[in-house]
């Protein structure tokens, strides 16, 4: 039975013959989802959800520290609502699922699921939002949603999927603007420092802008296959939503005045950019800050010296829990340490802690790096002061290999041959001058399957042309294939 499952962890395709098959391998290996009797709707396992919960408690930190209330809102939207704001209903009407029937009666109006709650929460502040004194309104909403995808990936890409949504609105449109970017460094702290993935700050164009957005600003990651997967968006929606769903106010001089909003969130699809960005052919990578088990304590050695390591390992496991490691023990006999030492590395436990008779006469323990299979021997009595450093060193090391491979694949294109041959021969990110106008950017999209993921704010490079048409370029533009 060990033999079998021993060779079982070890299934997983390599990310150069087929990343894709690597992806799926390793996220049902690993045991973090399995598909439901439901197109394009997972079933999120302890490990996964876990890393979410993760997610949500640090980021909920920041965003009551910033002044924000959670509140939540109802799944189901009136279809009239959609129509208060027409770019939005444009933008969303081809992934809405829709309630036509409940109870066995047909519905006077259709109900759709929730793809976003601007509309709805629109609705409401313009009940609750009548003088200045109402404002600024700072809500946020831990909730699902449905976008009725045609192509799905787990985590990635699905039907149904979990996120935050922000929803402010303010008095004038400096304080909007102020807290769209409060919000958009917020993810960029939180996904750089906690999650150790690396993104690039900027600007959507407005072919890629959020429907109904006057401005949207995104966070930009690579994956280990070169493709961009956008991890966060906030959005500043002037007052088209304010006019749709006539949220207004009195100012101190008594003048009916229209509020300014935002939106912004994160999903779920940051546990796929975890593990496309970390992961290698031995499964998951999982950085110490965000990994459901940081330290795996695995006694070893022969039956006759069993009773006394496992003594030792519990007493260790028992010190360890009582800090803020967040560890497990495994001492099972039924399976071999090396099958126990696959199957964690596969689950990207940063540190496996291995204690064996010999261990045990130099009171000491092995710690093992999952990130990069470093092993070190600690003192007992040097542990609780050394893992925690070790934990620390692990997460910064992750995010400076992650930096590293996005510098080795960042390109700079003077042409839209050279931008083609970057994305199709090599994998990567590609910055290329852009002179504004919607048919050069469709015109890079055509020639290569490559969209525009931001205008960054701070350029590496400054493209004198554009890479289409070669007139001059007003902005320089990060061009990525995506998730």
């Amino acid at each position: 039975m060990a033999k079998e499952n021993k060779a079982f962890v070890k299934e997983i395709t390599p990310q150069s013959e087929d990343f894709s098959r690597w992806y799926l391998d390793v996220i049902q290996k690993a045991d973090l989802m399995d598909y439901s009797p439901v197109r394009g709707c997972i079933v999120f396992k302890p490990d996964s959800y876990e890393i979410w919960e993760t997610c949500q408690r640090e980021l909920d930190k920041e965003f009551k520290r910033t002044g924000h209330r959670n509140a939540y809102f109802p799944l189901f939207i009136p279809e009239s609502f959609f129509q208060k704001e027409k770019e939005h209903v444009e933008g969303f009407n081809p992934e809405l699922p829709w309630v036509t029937e409940a109870g066995g009666d047909k519905l006077e109006e259709r109900l759709a699921i929730r793809p976003t709650s601007e509309t709805m929460i629109g609705h409401m502040y313009a009940q609750w939002i009548q003088s200045y004194r109402d404002l600024p309104v700072l809500m946020n909403q831990w909730a699902n949603v449905v976008r009725w995808e045609k192509r799905t990936m787990p985590f990635l890409r699905t039907s149904e999927f979990l996120w935050q949504e922000g929803h402010t609105a303010h008095a004038t449109e400096e304080e909007a603007r102020q807290e769209t970017m409060q919000m958009l460094d917020i993810y960029t702290k939180f996904v750089e420092d906690f999650l150790a993935v690396p993104v690039i700050r900027g600007q959507k164009t407005p072919s890629e802008k959020f429907a109904g957005a006057v401005d949207t600003y995104s966070i930009e990651a690579i994956m280990k296959d070169g493709k961009a997967l956008q991890a966060g968006t906030s959005h500043y929606l002037g007052q088209n939503f304010a006019k749709g769903f006539e949220i207004q106010y009195l100012d101190k001089d008594n003048q009916l005045k229209f509020v300014y909003t935002t939106s912004w969130g994160i999903s779920t699809r940051l546990l796929g950019a975890l593990i496309m960005v970390h992961g290698d052919d031995r499964g998951l990578v999982m950085p110490p800050k965000v990994a459901p088990t940081q330290v795996v304590v695995i006694p070893i050695g022969p039956q006759k010296a069993r009773e006394a390591v496992v003594a030792a390992a519990t007493e260790i496991y028992e010190k360890l829990q009582s800090s803020d490691i967040r560890v497990r023990m495994d001492a099972r006999d039924d399976v071999s340490p090396g099958w126990k030492f696959n199957e964690y590395e596969m689950r990207g436990i940063p540190v496996r802690l291995e204690i064996g008779p010999r261990d045990l006469e130099n009171r000491q323990v092995v710690l093992v790096r999952r990130d990069t299979g470093e092993k070190a021997f600690v003192p007992l009595d040097e542990l609780e002061t050394a893992l925690p450093k070790l934990l620390d060193e692990i997460q910064q090391s992750m995010f400076e290999a992650a930096k590293s491979f996005r510098s080795e694949h960042s390109y700079v294109a003077n042409t839209l041959d050279e931008l083609t041959s970057y994305i199709e021969e090599k994998r990567g990110f590609v910055l290329a001058g852009w002179c504004g106008e919607d048919a050069c950017e469709r015109a890079v999209k055509d020639a290569c399957s490559a969209t525009s993921r931001n205008i960054p704010f701070d350029p590496p490079a400054r493209p004198s042309q554009c890479v289409t048409c070669g007139q001059p370029a007003k902005h320089a533009v990060w061009f990525a294939k995506s998730y």
